[in-house]
């Protein structure tokens, strides 16, 4: 167990990232001195000094806060550092040197989680949709809840939610198997592709890892999975177990879907009644599917059918998740997060089912080398869907450069003809906006820092 009131300070190796930040902002809320670290200053970054969170960007020892660095007040100060800081960051090399206390920000809300009613949302796609999703409906209900996100919340324009209810909503990161230190009383899985294979060798290890974070839900909980995974799922008997999707064997099926307009109109069946004539302005049939898992939990814990059916009208969305920046006849700006084949196939496919045969040029900035190794084919199949592709160099996160992978391992393997490949310092100048139609920007680095300028750039062209 670990002590949460025992420190005064906090320090955050690693503040800047979506998870991280979110953690600091609860501890800052919770009246606590904060500081952090991080390599470059970011819109988070400096949102956080705005909140009283001191940061720093030089990764060096004597740029620490004189708070972090006097002897006589370690014994007061908790560090908290994620797995993407390298190991051989200098100033988490300081702090481990002197004796202070350390913990990995899973530990911590591990911590947090065992403390309150917590619904955990793991998967290797759609958790942070899924999460802000429950986390919505459970705000705009009498229920009300606080949530730890992996995307910024338009509805609430933070990755952090306070509030007085009994429940929190986080994500369940599978990545260094993190999630194995939450204890849930209900949870979601949404999705089981193979990813981050270089922590689990091969996707058999990596579904039996999901299957132990099932084993920490507390006795007596409820799990609700995507009905097409259900069979890889290795369910206790004293769990309560229900599926969700489009399928008529779903326990929570979304059915009846018909676009009208800028809305979608559809109903969902639920193991005791159905709700019909729903609304939901947010693009895509996939965001439906995660609806339906938002729903399903939101009913799990008694949250009213009319305050789901007013809260889903109200849901606008999160950054970078089917980010709708520009959306006018003849030109629409999208960006997104998606850095997983399978991510990156539904979101393509939600821009084309929304906006039909329009043509969509895509920026791709592909993340992680190995990553771009294990799925390079998969990356390629489903870029060649798209009319015209420009590809950025891999980001690296936190991996040093493995031999011989670069974005040539997509490139090569693409059939598609408009394709080209770009410095991501060459945009967005390198875009020829006369002729783009519908653009998207996908990936999980630093293509981000791109959509403000493209954003402008694109607003300056005339109506057509």
């Amino acid at each position: 167990m670990i002590d949460l009131n025992k420190p005064d300070y906090l320090f955050f190796a690693g503040i800047g990232g979506i998870g991280m930040s979110a953690l600091a902002l609860w501890f800052r809320n919770s009246g606590f001195a904060v500081a952090g670290y991080d390599r470059t200053k970011t819109a988070m970054t400096e949102s956080l000094a705005e909140k009283g969170c001191e940061v720093i960007y030089r990764d060096e020892p004597e740029s620490l806060p004189d708070l972090f660095r006097d002897p006589l007040r370690k014994e007061k100060v908790m560090v908290i550092y994620t797995p993407a800081v390298r190991s051989d960051n200098k100033i988490l090399i300081w702090f481990r040197t002197n004796g202070y206390l350390i913990h990995k920000r899973s530990e911590i809300l591990g911590e947090i989680s065992s403390r309150t009613d917590t619904i955990a949302v793991a998967g290797t796609h759609g958790k942070t949709t899924v999460s802000t999703m429950a986390a919505h409906l459970l705000k705009q209900s009498g229920l009300d809840c606080s949530a730890f996100l992996g995307g910024i919340s338009k509805n609430y324009d933070s990755n952090l939610i306070l509030g007085e209810g009994r429940y929190t909503v986080m994500e369940a990161d599978e990545y260094d198997r993190s999630f194995h230190r939450l204890s849930p009383l209900i949870a979601v899985i949404t999705s089981l592709d193979a990813d981050h294979l270089d922590i689990y060798g091969d996707h058999e290890t990596m579904i039996r890892a999901y299957n132990e974070f099932i084993a920490k839900i507390r006795s007596g909980g409820k799990l609700v999975a995507f009905n097409r995974i259900a069979s890889k799922l290795e369910i206790p008997s004293s769990l309560e177990f229900h599926t969700y999707g489009l399928d008529e064997e779903a326990d929570y099926q979304a059915f009846n879907i018909v676009r009208d307009s800028d809305h979608y109109r559809f109903s969902i069946k639920t193991p005791d009644r159905i709700i019909d004539d729903l609304r939901f302005i947010f693009p895509g049939i996939v965001n439906i599917i995660n609806l339906t898992a938002a729903t399903a939990v939101a009913l799990k814990c008694g949250v009213k059918e009319q305050e789901i059916r007013k809260a889903i009208l109200l849901f606008r969305g999160i950054r970078r998740r089917f980010d709708i920046r520009i959306n006018r006849p003849g030109l629409v700006y999208i960006d997104d997060y998606a850095h997983h084949p399978e991510e990156i196939r539904a979101f393509v496919e939600a821009v084309r089912e929304y906006y039909g045969n329009r043509k969509i040029t895509g920026i791709f900035q592909p993340h992680l080398f190995t990553r771009t190794r294990d799925h390079a084919e998969g990356f390629a199949k489903i870029l060649d869907k798209l009319d015209e592709v420009i590809l950025l160099p891999v980001y690296p996160a936190r991996e040093e450069p493995v031999k011989g992978v670069s974005s040539e391992l997509i490139y090569n393997r693409m059939m598609l003809s408009d394709k080209r490949m770009l410095e991501l310092r060459d945009l967005p100048e390198a875009l020829d906006v006369e002729k783009i139609d519908i653009l998207v920007t996908i990936g999980a680095g630093d293509i981000d820092t791109l959509a403000g300028p493209i954003e402008e750039k694109l607003k300056n062209v005339p109506e057509r």
